[in-house]
């Protein structure tokens, strides 16, 4: 919804600026410009990016609209799973999570948060690692040196796809100087013709420039930059497993297991302890 708001500032105020002095619109409309510009960052797009990162930024532009996949509700869940997992091992022995992480699918465990089962990634994040407690790993250093590597592999991954998203609004202002330069040729070629018909063709070369440099900063720039800290902000979610794994590797109760995770959680979607009191109050019981 912010990202409409601010598109529609953007276009208003240029608009509105334009008019405002008097400007003509019908000379800015260009549609052979536009495909010129567009069409060759896009293609430039596809040539600079394996299919990974173009699947990638596909799924991203996705997120532009809805925000981050994680919210306040979806981190209180997480502190239930974690809190869960943590309390079963302590009374029972980390033995009694191998089933549930072998399993998770058909996990009872797993099943009463339905959000983070659904989380095919987080999911195997955590299994993943509870899984190695049931195999005897015993050294929280370890276990938490691979887990920081894992993360930023991901990490890279991510940085990967908003970086190329950068790069290309970074070449729009280039292709329109193409657009611009190709108007100036087509306008070269009509030398012969009238001052109202030159004046109307080289405005249009202009509009090249204008719109290169418009779609750059005014849209892509800032689509690049939102997609990067989307995607940091859901960085945090893994982030607040490790915590809460290597916690209670330390041999910490839950509830301080726990505590250590929420503390990762970014300011906005961390919960209060009291809620996160409440709510462990209220996970069933197997």
């Amino acid at each position: 919804m912010l990202f409409i708001i601010g598109l529609i500032i953007v276009i208003g105020c240029v608009a509105g600026g334009y008019a405002g002095v008097g400007g003509h619109f019908g000379v800015l409309w260009q549609p052979f410009e536009f495909v010129i510009i567009l069409g060759a960052g896009i293609g430039a797009f596809i040539i600079a990016n394996p299919k990974n990162i173009l699947a990638g930024s596909g799924k991203a532009f996705g997120k532009i609209f809805r925000g981050a996949k994680y919210n306040s509700a979806s981190y209180l869940e997480l502190i239930g799973v974690l809190y869960s997992v943590f309390k079963l091992a302590k009374t029972k022995g980390d033995l009694a999570l191998e089933s549930h992480v072998e399993q998770p699918a058909d996990s009872a465990l797993f099943q009463k948060f339905p959000e983070f089962a659904s989380d095919h990634h987080a999911l195997e994040f955590l299994c993943d690692y509870l899984r190695l407690l049931t195999l005897g790993v015993s050294v929280p250093h370890e276990v938490e040196a691979v887990m920081d590597q894992e993360l930023e592999v991901h990490h890279e991954e991510t940085h990967t796809i908003a970086h190329a998203l950068q790069t290309m609004a970074d070449a729009f202002p280039a292709l329109g100087i193409v657009a611009a330069v190709l108007g100036v040729i087509h306008t070269m070629g009509s030398i012969t013709e009238p001052p109202e018909v030159l004046g109307y063709l080289i405005g249009g070369a202009l509009v090249g420039t204008f719109f290169g440099i418009l779609i750059s900063y005014g849209v892509a720039a800032p689509v690049a930059a939102l997609v990067s800290r989307i995607f940091e902000s859901e960085a945090k979610y893994m982030l607040c497993i490790k915590v809460g794994v290597i916690a209670h590797m330390q041999g910490y109760a839950p509830q301080v297991s726990i505590e250590m995770a929420r503390k990762m959680i970014e300011a906005h979607n961390r919960p209060t302890f009291a809620e996160v009191e409440e709510m462990v109050q209220t996970i069933p019981s197997d």
